[in-house]
């Protein structure tokens, strides 16, 4: 897909730990380990499970309690094809 900077996330499954499985906006389900990602002011907290977990749905992404969250083009990128 060369057009990443439009696409969306529209679907979240928490699957365990720090991983989920993410629907974006071209159809595709994508899995991430959002673990080694969380490096930074803004998600160090999220290093802590039960902060982790306190995350929803806006209209393009994910976000957390704290306001922290990542670009969809991101997420697809580090996100691993699921069938």
């Amino acid at each position: 897909m060369d057009n990443l900077d439009l696409i969306r996330i529209v679907d979240v499954n928490y699957i365990k730990d720090y991983t989920m499985d993410l629907r974006f906006s071209n159809g595709e389900v994508r899995r991430v380990d959002f673990l080694p990602l969380l490096k930074g002011k803004m998600f160090e907290p999220l290093k802590e499970h039960k902060n982790f977990v306190q995350f929803a749905l806006n209209f393009w992404t994910l976000e957390w309690y704290n306001g922290a969250d990542f670009a969809p083009d991101y997420l697809y990128r580090m996100g691993i094809a699921v069938a």
